[in-house]
């Protein structure tokens, strides 16, 4: 299933062809290259004065990692999720080495997914970001240090049908389309027409 976006201008494909699909195939299996590609894109990510502070749990379908994320997922989530290839948990370091706060850790944390998130898509998976979840218990499975917060969990995989969900719910919502608020909404100041 594709949706490509309504946009008031051209984007390149891969930006306007991507969205978050929660029907995955069960069986398929990302090859180690693929994976290795998609965590590069995240390393060249842009941060604050070159800080880096994102960090991975990689966990496949089928392995004791997998099985222990799902457990922390909340919801509807636990129903769809399971069948991605990959779940990659993405933690942001809160402070500095000196211990001081990093105001930027979360964005810069963004813009590293985002990359993770086009280069996936790129090579023909889908991403979808998972903030339903239980991050104590991660921090806890994983020994996670104080400084070290997870933010998101991304569901990586080959795309199934719709009609491989079963809850009527989330095949509503898996073929709806998308929607944006407008950019008249996002856009507070500057001069720029945004209609």
């Amino acid at each position: 299933m594709r949706k490509s976006v309504d946009s008031s201008v051209e984007l390149h494909p891969v930006l306007a062809e991507r969205w978050s699909p929660r029907s995955y195939d069960s069986s398929a299996v990302i090859p180690d290259q693929d994976v290795l590609a998609f965590l590069e894109a995240a390393r060249w990510a842009p941060s604050a004065n070159n800080g880096q502070p994102w960090r991975f749990i990689i966990a496949r379908r089928g392995d004791e990692h997998f099985q222990n994320i799902s457990k922390t997922l909340s919801g509807f989530n636990q129903v769809w999720a399971p069948s991605a290839s990959l779940f990659v948990v993405v933690s942001t370091l809160t402070t500095t080495p000196d211990g001081k706060p990093r105001a930027t850790a979360m964005y810069d944390a963004g813009l590293s997914s985002a990359l993770l998130t086009v280069e996936a898509h790129h090579r023909g998976y889908a991403v979808h970001q998972i903030a339903g979840f239980d991050r104590e218990i991660i921090k806890n499975e994983f020994g996670l240090d104080a400084a070290l917060a997870p933010i998101v969990i991304l569901a990586i995989g080959k795309q199934a049908p719709a009609s491989s969900l079963v809850d009527p719910v989330l095949k509503e919502r898996e073929e709806a389309p998308r929607e944006r608020l407008p950019l008249s909404e996002l856009v507070v100041a500057g001069n720029i027409a945004t209609s």
